[in-house]
């Protein structure tokens, strides 16, 4: 059963307009060396591929479509049901490692290293490759072929002794040649589960071991599993585990990367107490970026710019009106290992939960479509029209959002002298950030840079993101004028920052519409055609650094407007 736990898939490329089967996706930057490419190392999540564990009770993925640009909502509002072990995925210690207070034989202190506890240096690293291409189906059915130290020590003599800082990956092309979907989709796992086919080649216990006398922190694997079946996956996972290490489990694209001198990363949303999570792994290649975030990494120069997702925290969308609201953050318990005296769980959540990515169709229709929005929407657009131009159309979802969009130099604009400026006569009301506002912020720290990341700091997530009771300051009370809204930009702000070259802007507020559902909606209309991107719900923007660089990815998911995911800087 332990190793039913691990829920592997991954999808393959990222590619600008066109999409490959299969293909591998090198996305090359806007700015800085042209030689510089994002490589996505993640599985597409989508209900016909094996992106979840196989067995019962393990929950399937769901996407719905909860709301849909029309009468009833001027946005796409998705909802998912997703388990922390659906497509590519994160492992953290108390997947195996049991919690001290308990004080079993497995227990120890990485037992409370949950997913929002590993700190954000330990994301990413130099990805050092181990070929073990060889090992690809030589076993019996059911078997997995075991990476051992040799074939780490195989690595060490053709490039270089492994260290801290490094990010070891085991390549097999395993998901490249079976993550497919159904029905060719049951040889991912299903039939290795079921013995009809040979398992995914993954490490034994001494090779885990081996890499500790490294000082290996970090690792990924493009099998479905970090764990050997039939019976090592266990036994693997907590000696690693128990050191401390964080893995990557159906990676994939892993081919497109050199032996070494790539940068590696993987960021998932931050569950509480979360064993394991949804995550999206991606390389930098190339130029000088990939050792500069390196050497970030491997001296722990790294910053967490994520809140936590937890039940009792608002980390979701209230709405301004009864029957508005989105759907809220739940954790749900659905297999109780008592090993680990642990409830493996599910979430059902918004989209839009906690920090996420917005995309272009988030407020647009599809490309032709004819939409009917209500009256008050209807006469929205109409003054929209009059003083913008057309709304326009995209059919741009997450998961055909280039992951260089979403990263870059990080340029943070501080608004917070907007707070309090607006008269509670005229609640609900965000302060607006204006082109006037970005100019002076140009004329004191200079202009805007084709792929910077525009960091808005509000302070607003910072100073009002508490547990239940006391969490009405984020959503509630800004949202029924009982307290002054978030700065937020309005559409003129949008469209100059496109014309200077960005395609992405972030806020540490709840959202970048503000509180007035009006001005949100042509917010949200400028951002989408322009097509441009938002991160949202992003905390500690304060800490951010000069010449520090925003890495952010979503977790990849067919036809979803907007996703989950994690922000970090490194500098």
């Amino acid at each position: 059963m332990m190793q039913l736990r691990r829920i592997k898939n991954f999808y393959f490329g990222l590619l600008l307009g066109a999409a490959c089967f299969f293909g591998t996706n090198l996305v090359a930057q806007e700015k800085g060396d042209a030689t510089t490419r994002f490589v996505d190392c993640s599985l597409l999540v989508a209900p016909e591929y094996p992106a979840s564990w196989p067995a019962h009770p393990f929950p399937r993925f769901k996407l719905v479509h909860e709301q849909v640009v029309g009468p009833n909502s001027p946005y796409n509002i998705d909802v998912l049901l997703i388990d922390g072990n659906t497509g590519t995925q994160l492992d953290v210690p108390p997947h195996s490692v049991v919690r001290p207070e308990l004080n079993r034989e497995k227990s120890g202190p990485f037992g409370l290293a949950y997913t929002d506890k590993i700190e954000a240096w330990q994301f990413g690293g130099e990805a050092c490759i181990v070929d073990v291409r060889d090992l690809l189906d030589k076993a019996p059915n059911g078997v997995s072929p075991l990476v051992l130290p040799s074939h780490v020590e195989r690595f060490e003599q053709q490039h270089r002794r492994l260290k801290f800082g490094d990010v070891v990956l085991f390549r097999s092309d395993y998901t490249d040649a079976y993550y497919r979907p159904f029905p060719a989709g049951h040889r991912y796992i299903a039939d290795v589960v079921d013995r009809k086919a040979p398992g995914y080649p993954d490490p034994n216990p001494d090779t885990m071991e081996f890499l500790a006398t490294r000082g290996v922190m970090t690792l990924g694997t493009d099998s479905a599993s970090m764990g050997p079946m039939p019976n090592l996956a266990e036994p693997t996972h907590y000696a690693g585990l128990r050191h401390g290490m964080i893995w990557t489990e159906g990676a994939t694209n892993l081919g497109q990367l050199p032996a070494t001198g790539a940068f590696y990363c993987m960021l998932g949303p931050k569950h509480a107490n979360g064993p394991y999570s949804e995550t999206r792994a991606f390389a930098v290649v190339g130029g000088d970026l990939p050792a500069r975030l390196i050497e970030s990494a491997r001296n722990k120069r790294a910053i967490d710019l994520s809140p936590t997702l937890a039940m009792n925290l608002p980390v979701t969308h209230l709405g301004s009106l009864a029957g508005r609201h989105r759907q809220v953050y739940v954790k749900v318990d659905f297999l109780y290992s008592p090993d680990l005296d642990m409830w493996h769980h599910t979430h059902l959540m918004d989209a839009t939960a906690g920090t996420h990515l917005i995309t272009p169709s988030f407020a647009l229709p599809p490309e032709g479509a004819a939409v009917e929005y209500s009256p008050e929407v209807r006469g929205w657009l109409a003054d929209y029209e009059s003083k913008y131009g057309k709304r326009g159309f995209s059919s741009r979802t997450t998961d055909k959002v280039p992951l260089d969009w979403t990263c870059g130099d990080a340029r943070v604009v501080d608004v917070r002298n907007l707070v309090g400026t607006t008269q509670p006569s005229t609640w609900p009301a965000s302060p607006e950030i204006t082109i006037d506002l970005l100019k002076a912020d140009e004329k004191a720290h200079g202009e805007f840079v084709r792929g910077q990341i525009v960091l808005f700091h509000t302070g607003h997530i910072d100073q009002h993101f508490k547990p239940a009771p006391d969490d009405k300051g984020v959503w509630q009370d800004p949202l029924t004028g009982k307290s002054e809204g978030w700065p937020a930009p309005g559409p003129e702000a949008i469209h100059y920052l496109h014309s200077k070259g960005i395609r992405c802007i972030a806020t540490d507020a709840p959202d970048l519409g503000g509180v007035d559902p009006r001005r949100a909606l042509m917010t949200y209309w400028a951002l989408g055609g322009s097509d441009m991107v938002g991160v949202e719900f992003l905390n500690n923007v304060g800490s951010v650094p000069k010449k520090a660089y925003f890495l952010f990815a979503p977790t990849r998911i067919r036809d979803c407007h907007a996703s989950p995911g994690r922000a970090i800087v490194l500098y």
